[in-house]
């Protein structure tokens, strides 16, 4: 015992200078949320509001189709709660006030089981999705980017695009969830295209913002002190955040990871163990009471996979141009993550999904090394599974343009090994555990077979069975261009490996089962940093890539060839 609260001791000493703004505001963080579960005295009684949600329109409408449903009232959340079920399948549920008697809610179909399917106000997000907070955010987010002196460009219709999962979310937010998930693939599908398009083009018309470098410094300072303020005054920690911190909870105890997790979150081991180690630090720092409460240390995890992707975004900047482009290049990145409307309601949703984007992007800072960005994808795909989808382009990639190495032998290069050992390495480091307890099985089902049969109404994969062969078409058209683009195209620029990248998370995102919002920030880093890289794309020499670790062959010019007859006058 004396020996784990030294570790914790030493662990907390280790990340207080990092961590120092968090823990000054943990009096803001702390506080738990208190569950009545059983009804005030004088209260409607059990039989009374079963009595009362019997005679609910939708109650009557499910009763014809189904005669044999029974109800089964429960109080929860200082309401009665009457399900209508029939051979274990719940049909309509209704909500009853214990006060009056009277019926506040009513519900059928998806909603039923799916909570975060009616729209409640502040379920994800909360004060975020105030008309008076979104709309000037995307507005912010558009002006700062837009070229005004051009309007027609295609860059300026991307931001558009962007914000145009707006829609889709507005519709969300009122409870309608048969339009909102058919109105976001139109998105995915032109932003899909959009990113193959620059990857295997390779130049074309990128981002090219009329705001001055000082103007989009200071914004994203300010915007990114604004989210992190709003997260202290107003954020909820979704189930994903509280399943984070139980995992880190396991991990610090010396518990098995996977198959025993909480009642309100009995799926929430659905994660690689990457992803609750990513939160270790801030439960030793904030420890886990056994309950869903305000989660401190899920606000403290959120906060800091945004701060550090924003700066990983302004760092990649600076390093792959030299002097004011480069610092230009950086606000313009750091400004576009830190407006954009999803990457902040990721944050106020106190998800895990911004320590993706933070990865991604610490594997372009790393591209040059292929030690590190071993390290880093394979810590992005023992986090959340998709990235694996890069590793293939990642194995291959070579930042020499001179050297004249093809593709499949670059799989057995030195650069090819030294990328595997790194990947090899966190994946044994973080493996081992549940491979030893629980063991690989109860892994395999807790995880990639869970997600693969999962079912959900946020995807039209989950609306319309009848689709499932179209969604199995697209997933292995990207498998196969995940493999192919380790060899096509031959020579990759940074540009290209940012463009496909995101072209390979928008390709797995469009064919998942269950798609949200939240999942918007896989890609939108690599595409953000592919358009703004498009605008150096009309030289004639080699793209852009990271100058740490580049070491880069020179070789001496060839002599010009003889000519047999003299040069034809261009003038």
């Amino acid at each position: 015992m004396g020996h784990e609260m030294g570790m914790r001791r030493r662990a907390a000493a280790l990340l207080l200078p990092l961590l120092l703004v968090l823990v000054l505001v943990t009096p803001s963080l702390a506080g738990a949320a208190t569950k009545t579960e059983e009804p005030p005295p004088g209260s409607v009684n059990s039989a009374e509001a079963t009595q009362t949600a019997a005679k609910d329109p939708n109650v009557l409408k499910e009763k014809a189709e189904h005669p044999g449903l029974v109800p089964s009232p429960t109080f929860h959340n200082e309401k009665w709660e009457v399900g209508w079920f029939e051979n274990d399948h719940e049909y309509a549920l209704v909500m009853v006030d214990p006060k009056t008697g009277k019926v506040t809610e009513s519900w059928t179909g998806y909603q039923v089981a799916w909570e975060m399917a009616r729209g409640y106000s502040g379920e994800f997000a909360h004060s975020l999705n105030s008309p008076f907070i979104w709309i000037p955010l995307c507005l912010l987010f558009f002006v700062g980017l837009c070229d005004w002196r051009k309007l027609r460009r295609i860059a300026n219709l991307d931001l558009l695009v962007l914000l145009g999962f707006g829609v889709s979310h507005f519709f969300f937010n009122e409870g309608n969830i048969g339009l909102s998930v058919p109105l976001a693939y139109p998105v995915l599908v032109y932003l899909l295209a959009r990113c193959l398009w620059i990857g295997f083009r390779g130049r074309g018309s990128g981002l090219r913002p009329t705001w001055p470098t000082m103007w989009l410094l200071v914004a994203a300072l300010f915007l990114m002190g604004f989210r992190v303020g709003l997260n202290m005054a107003d954020a909820g920690a979704i189930d994903v955040g509280y399943a984070g911190v139980t995992g880190a909870h396991k991990i610090v105890h010396g518990e098995p990871l996977y198959g025993d997790f909480p009642e309100e979150i009995h799926s929430g081991d659905t994660y690689g163990p990457v992803n609750y180690a990513a939160y270790v630090p801030f439960e030793v720092i904030w420890p886990y009471t056994g309950e869903w409460d305000n989660l401190p240390a899920a606000h403290g995890a959120s906060i800091t996979f945004d701060i550090a992707t924003f700066i990983l975004l302004l760092v990649l900047g600076i390093r792959i141009r030299p002097g004011p482009e480069g610092r230009r290049l950086g606000a313009i990145l750091a400004f576009g993550w830190a407006a954009f409307p999803y990457t902040a309601y990721v944050l106020e949703s106190d998800s895990n999904d911004a320590l993706v984007s933070a990865l991604l992007v610490a594997t372009l800072v790393l591209l040059a090394k292929p030690l590190w960005r071993g390290v880093t994808i394979s810590l992005a795909t023992w986090a959340k599974f998709t990235p694996l989808m890069l590793a293939p382009m990642l194995l291959t990639y070579d930042p020499d343009p001179s050297n004249e190495v093809k593709p499949w032998r670059a799989v057995f290069s030195r650069r090819g090994l030294l990328f595997t050992i790194g990947f090899t390495i966190v994946t044994v480091a973080f493996m081992l555990w549940p491979t030893i307890d629980p063991g690989l099985k109860v892994f395999y089902e807790r995880t990639i077979a869970a997600q693969a049969g999962r079912t959900s109404p946020f995807s039209v994969w989950g609306q319309d069975e009848s689709l499932e062969a179209i969604r199995l078409a697209i997933l292995a058209a990207t498998g196969i261009l995940a493999v192919a683009l380790a060899f096509v195209p031959r020579r990759k620029s940074l540009l290209q490996v940012a463009a496909l990248g995101a072209a390979l998370m928008l390709g797995v995102e469009i064919t998942l089962h269950h798609w949200f919002y939240l999942y918007i920030v896989w890609f939108f880093p690599l595409m953000l940093i592919a358009l703004c890289l498009l605008e150096r794309t009309e030289e004639p020499e080699p793209e852009d890539v990271p100058r740490v670790g580049r070491r880069v062959r020179r070789r001496a010019p060839e002599p010009s060839p003889a000519r047999s007859t003299p040069p034809v006058p261009t003038g």
